[in-house]
């Protein structure tokens, strides 16, 4: 471990990363000066790892950090021994990774870990350059406002439908059994988050409709096929369940189907979510900044039941978003065009 921190302080990393840095320690972990974090980076990312491990080193944070190669063959069968052994003596963890294909049952090791611990921890899969210029730089105290905000609705709401030019048409209804999460960026023991954060889910009792994918899958498919403008894939949903989907790329379409047929619970709606971060403007082709944008997104697969309350489980998950919505919650529209109508909001509780 005293060789991945020289290696970190010996790599060299743009400057302009230090503010989504700064951002990730200070205003999203609020990490303490008596708290210890385990930080797991890989070769993909060593650059933003290596201004992570700076900044902690300027804060003055104990920290121990590992190098995902530097311990076991990619992808990974399981998360390093070693990994998961410094999280049980960590309050913090930060997982920025490339995510590789097969790897999903390795993070979800990890964050067994952090939910049985009550960890704070900042997911960071596929974090690249331009999330860290763009989506890391938030502030995250107005995203946490307006994620309050929708949740506050969502919490309450009954069904949330949802439409886009690209011909998406699509109901959400909902239980109370069922339990609406926020993560804003603003991450605490109760759930761990994505980074950057912004949005606000839960797993949906029923979905129905149309959903064009204009904008990107997720999961290792995500750096695969990037940006969908061009060739959206159109899925169709009954009781939650997915129906077919169709894309002028043939490719994209059948391994889509492959992959939400891994389990029987592949197919399934896992969750639901309505993205929250304003300082997301458009789709970049990475889901780990595309999910936040204002708007909606579904997933087929695991409804993380842990935080949730969700009864069934499924090895796989993957998000899929569109672009420039209009959202109406039980009938009262808090979205045009992808931009949220801040005035029919209701004020966040103190």
């Amino acid at each position: 471990m005293t060789e991945t921190k020289t290696l970190l302080r010996d790599t060299p990393f743009d400057p302009e990363y230090l503010p989504g840095a700064r951002n990730a320690l200070v205003s999203c972990l609020r990490i303490q000066p008596n708290e210890k974090v385990t930080l797991i980076t890989d070769h993909a990312c060593l650059e933003i790892g290596a201004s992570l491990a700076a900044e902690m080193e300027r804060l003055g944070i104990n920290y121990q950090a590992f190098v995902l190669e530097d311990l076991a063959p990619r992808p990974l069968k399981d998360m390093p021994a070693e990994v998961l052994a410094d999280m049980e003596t960590s309050d913090v963890s930060i997982f920025a990774v490339k995510a590789q294909q097969n790897e999903l049952r390795t993070r979800m090791q990890m964050t067994d870990v952090v939910n049985r611990r009550r960890m704070r921890h900042a997911h960071m899969v596929n974090i690249d350059r331009r999330i860290m210029l763009e989506g890391m730089r938030a502030d995250f105290n107005e995203v946490d406002r307006i994620s309050t905000q929708v949740w506050q609705m969502a919490s309450a709401a009954r069904e949330i439908c949802a439409t886009n030019p690209a011909g998406t048409d699509i109901v959400g209804r909902f239980s109370p059994s069922l339990k609406w999460l926020k993560t804003s960026g603003i991450i605490s023991p109760n759930k761990w988050g994505n980074l950057p954060g912004g949005e606000t889910f839960t797993t949906p009792e029923r979905v129905d409709g149309t959903f064009v994918i204009d904008g990107v899958v997720g999961d290792y498919l995500c750096e695969k096929y990037g940006d969908l403008r061009d060739n959206p894939l159109t899925i169709e949903i009954v009781d939650s369940r997915l129906r077919s989907a169709r894309s002028s790329n043939k490719e994209l379409e059948e391994e889509f189907w492959r992959y939400c047929h891994t389990d029987e619970n592949s197919d399934r709606v896992g969750e639901f979510a309505i993205g929250t971060n304003i300082a997301v403007h458009g789709v970049i082709g990475n889901i780990l900044q595309d999910e936040k944008l204002p708007g909606i997104h579904i997933a087929f697969g695991n409804p993380y039941g842990a935080h949730t309350g969700a009864n069934w489980y499924s090895a796989t998950h993957i998000d899929v978003v569109g672009r420039n919505f209009d959202i109406w919650i039980d009938g009262r529209q808090i979205m045009q065009g992808g931009a949220f109508l801040l005035d029919s909001l209701p004020p966040a509780a103190v």
